[in-house]
């Protein structure tokens, strides 16, 4: 038995219906239709164009002489091949015994990594990214301040990172280790509380704050750009680890770590809603929307809606949170909730920039 493939990751991947001995090492490819939901190719294609799609915005933008789009991009892979590996291949860096194992991604069209890191899961990382950033720099929140719209970022990211974070398990996307008491215990339903706040929130709010202020604004002398968002990616995975210090301090009080958690996910949806809120009723315009944000966030939030109604009936015939094929499942007042705030966020995009014209 390899180290990558320990008893715990063993008994995690045959549940989603495969072996991690057998697997290549590099990259593997296989048919969309063998896959084990159909949803599980729709989400390929959703995500990737969606990454392919931010590219170019981002290309565009740099043209028109606004480096943060590209750099965010870019930072968004160099953060994924930072804090990926770790999660996948802890025993590599010596932090099985601290953390242990996490995760597991199921088998998709193109696999790297031993079959831990699929494609889309590459692709996510620029797509939530410059989702987050697209819709809150088109409100025009950013004119006030780089700290003021990263916090945006955190709640923007939030609430259409969830509607994704709170749907896989349920239809083998991936799984999480029941018996990770460290890393993913507490949850809100089947999704780690330390995921829903540090990485669909802080890390890209960290990042974006980040970019913004390495690479935003005038042409900078000293370190190339290139340079700039490297550090910038590098440095997003430690602001993290800042984050979740007030739930160590409860050590293994796992109800004392669920309030916390819980408390900061409630100052951030406050912290984001305020300042959402407050600029829309301040009046002040909007910018001109993009192709990128016009369309996107839409056809995103779109997609993860579909998945949610084939996933309905499954949802609402589990008994003490699995399913009948044996998936657990999210919180669905908390996927609606997001689902909600997304829309209206979208609402006051197109409000807000509706005599604005567009832009590529």
């Amino acid at each position: 038995m390899s180290a990558a493939c320990g008893s715990e990751a063993e008994a995690l991947t045959r549940g989603l219906g495969f072996d991690c001995h057998d697997v290549s090492p590099v990259v593997s490819l296989r048919a969309p239709w063998t896959l084990a939901h159909w949803t599980m190719p729709v989400l390929e294609v959703l995500i990737v164009a969606g990454a392919v799609f931010a590219l170019v915005h981002a290309l565009r933008r740099r043209r028109e002489g606004d480096p943060v789009n590209l750099a965010l991009w870019c930072a968004s892979l160099v953060y994924l091949f930072v804090t990926e590996p770790p999660l996948y291949f802890p025993e590599w860096f010596g932090l099985d015994r601290l953390y242990g194992f996490i995760f597991a991604h199921n088998r998709f069209t193109v696999q790297f990594m031993a079959d831990r890191l699929p494609l889309y899961i590459v692709a996510f990382y620029p797509v939530i990214s410059q989702l987050a950033y697209e819709v809150v720099r088109s409100l025009g929140i950013f004119r006030r301040g780089a700290l003021t719209g990263s916090v945006a970022v955190a709640f923007v990211c939030q609430v259409f990172y969830e509607v994704f974070d709170h749907l896989g398990p349920q239809l083998k996307w991936w799984a999480w280790n029941p018996g990770n008491e460290v890393v993913n215990h507490p949850a809100l339903a089947s999704v780690p509380l330390n995921s829903m706040l540090l990485f669909a929130s802080v890390s890209m709010a960290a990042m974006t704050y980040l970019v913004v202020r390495l690479t935003g604004g005038r042409p900078r002398r000293g370190w190339p750009p290139a340079l700039r968002t490297l550090v910038a990616g590098v440095l997003t995975p430690p602001t993290m680890a800042i984050a979740g210090i007030p739930s160590s301090f409860a050590g293994e009080n796992t109800t004392a770590r669920a309030w916390i958690l819980g408390v900061e996910l409630a100052l951030l949806w406050l912290a984001g809603a305020w300042i959402v809120v407050a600029h829309l009723r301040s009046g002040e315009p909007g910018e001109p929307l993009s192709a990128f944000a016009r369309f996107y966030p839409a056809v995103y939030l779109g997609g993860m809606a579909v998945f949610w109604i084939a996933a309905l009936p499954g949802y609402l015939t589990a008994d003490d949170g699995v399913t009948a094929d044996g998936t657990p499942i999210g919180s669905g007042l908390y996927a609606l909730a997001c689902f909600a705030a997304a829309g209206l966020l979208l609402i006051a995009l197109f409000r807000k920039n509706v005599e604005a014209p567009a832009t590529g």
